[in-house]
């Protein structure tokens, strides 16, 4: 699993674990899919701040899933 802290690990299309600023003293975690990232320096130690296509923003504390939506295509299209 790539590493949230690392800005080139990060595009949009992603599928994310955030922590939003309200939910950092809990660490309670929220999913969503990357639209926007905010952070512009390449690397962040509490993770890379995005903004999720539902509008929401936080730090990237987990990368759930890889592969980009055109991965994910390809890979369809070999299933037989």
């Amino acid at each position: 699993m790539s590493d949230g802290t690392i800005r080139e690990n990060i595009h949009s299309g992603l599928e994310v674990d955030i922590v939003l600023k309200k939910d950092q003293p809990t660490g309670k975690l929220t999913r969503g899919v990357v639209q926007d990232i905010l952070t512009s320096s390449n690397q962040h130690h509490r993770g890379i701040k995005v903004r999720l296509t539902d509008g929401q923003v936080g730090r990237v504390q987990k990368i759930v899933n890889e592969k980009n939506s055109d991965d994910q295509e390809d890979d369809f299209d070999n299933f037989v």
